[in-house]
């Protein structure tokens, strides 16, 4: 009888899906809500397009690094895989874990309930001010709002989808993206032609509150701001090994889809500064929605909500599908719940990870703690992340000789400076919370013990 062939993960992916993959993953709510905030730090327009233009560098300095490692270590797991192969099994262990616990679980549930949210604006029932249901536990009261109940049924939904296959995620997911960058598009063309309510002066004098050190703290407040709404830039490398030739499309999807979202952050805050004086703009919530109704009208904030919904969604699809791909190679080194290793033999996918991701990440999303447990993670992630850049000189000193397809272009400046800027956001982050960096760190520590247990048993 002929041997059978245990299932394995579909390589379908093309340098244009992961493009797509990169874009669907940065691109949510960010950069709808983010400008107003940099303007508030950071009140000089100019100033403002030159920190996104540092992110967009910045970014593309990290998938050119990523990138390499990636093309070295050609599977499913990301940053899991990185880090163990750099630093051992422990360091990806405790990135899996964090993950699993609150930095894509956490993140797939704020994105959900933000897709809640806006989609409130349009259906009432689930806006996040109807609230469903009440129920008390001594103290504290456990309620349930719209924005919950759209953020589970999208979240099954989306799951349900890309259980069906990775063709069929990835096709969803392709579809939204380019329906995204039209919208987001659309808004920058007519922005862009229409006569502006605001006439931005890019070259103005700096204003006297940021003379001296004040001007390179406020920039670096608003470079933050920036790079935060960069963050998912990485997600292609946990679907590595579903690419037809990851050496090669790797690195080429994060560099095309890095690039396409720097312009794109360029030209719509380039809109948003025509729409709105700065005085006005500094400290604006919703400053994409107030730009378009600036600019269009009543109708055309109905509109911008319409491209926000969209994006939520994308985005929560992206999240999904590349995240799952961490669980399925810890459980198969024995390092995560067995089960999670399983792979569908129909589908191709790594089904029991991405109901188990999704499961919890709807437990987070109706518990309501997910903001306050991603708020102490964010310390840990971009410890996770600098740790990575790190990686690409660790292994170019601990293994010179593994085959490298892509090399990254401009090392040790380009990773070096990546890992430097990583370095920089660690100690601001600690400096500036550093409560929550702690409690991040004790999360992260909680997963010493359960290493261990799954260690001694993978030895068994």
């Amino acid at each position: 009888m002929p041997e059978s062939k245990s299932p394995s993960l579909s390589r379908s992916l093309t340098a244009r899906d992961g493009a797509l993959l990169t874009i669907g993953s940065i691109i949510g709510t960010g950069i709808f809500l983010t400008t107003g905030h940099m303007a508030m730090a950071l009140p000089h327009p100019g100033l403002i397009l030159l920190a996104w233009v540092a992110g967009g560098l910045l970014t593309i300095a990290g998938a050119l690094s990523y990138g390499e490692l990636g093309a070295m270590f050609p599977r499913a797991g990301g940053l899991y895989v990185f880090l163990k192969e750099a630093y051992g099994p422990l360091w990806g262990f405790l990135y899996g874990w964090t993950a699993f616990l609150v930095i894509m679980s956490g993140g797939i549930a704020a994105i959900g309930v933000a897709f809640g949210d806006v989609l409130g604006g349009f259906i009432p029932y689930f806006a996040a001010s109807n609230r469903i249901a009440a129920l008390p536990f001594g103290s504290w009261t456990w309620t349930l709002a719209g924005s919950q109940v759209a953020a589970v049924l999208a979240i099954l939904a989306l799951t349900a989808i890309n259980h069906l296959g990775l063709r069929a995620g990835s096709g969803m997911q392709n579809v939204l993206t380019w329906i995204k960058i039209g919208s987001i598009l659309g808004l920058a063309i007519f922005g862009l032609t229409h006569s502006a309510p605001a006439a931005p002066h890019y070259f103005a004098a700096i204003p006297g509150q940021l003379a001296g050190t004040a001007l390179f703290t406020a920039f670096g407040v608003a470079m933050i701001s920036a790079l935060w709404t960069f963050d998912g830039w990485y997600g292609l490398t946990f679907s590595a090994g579903e690419m037809k030739n990851p050496s090669r499309d790797l690195p080429w999807g994060l560099l095309v889809g890095t690039v396409v979202v720097t312009a794109i952050y360029l030209v719509v805050n380039t809109v948003y500064l025509r729409a709105l004086p700065i005085a006005q703009m500094a400290g604006l919530e919703k400053v994409g929605e107030a730009s378009a109704t600036a600019l269009f009208g009543a109708a055309g904030g109905r509109l911008l909500g319409v491209a926000v919904l969209l994006s939520c969604l994308g985005s929560l699809a992206s999240t999904i599908l590349y995240s799952s791909r961490i669980y399925q190679p810890m459980a198969a080194d024995g390092l995560f719940f067995r089960r999670l290793a399983a792979i569908d033999p129909k589908t191709h996918v790594p089904a029991a990870s991405l109901w188990a991701q999704s499961g919890w990440a709807i437990v987070l999303a109706l518990s309501g703690t997910f903001v306050q447990l991603y708020t102490y993670v964010v310390f840990a992630s971009i410890l996770f992340q600098a740790a990575v850049g790190a990686a690409v000189f660790v292994l170019r000193v601990k293994r010179p000789d593994l085959p490298r397809p892509y090399r990254a272009w401009g090392f040790p400046l380009v990773p070096g400076l990546f890992l430097l800027t990583s370095l920089a956001l660690v100690v601001t982050t600690l400096s500036e919370k550093p409560a929550e960096s702690l409690w991040g760190l004790g999360l992260v520590a909680l997963g010493l013990p359960a290493y261990a247990i799954w260690r001694r048993r993978a030895l068994e």
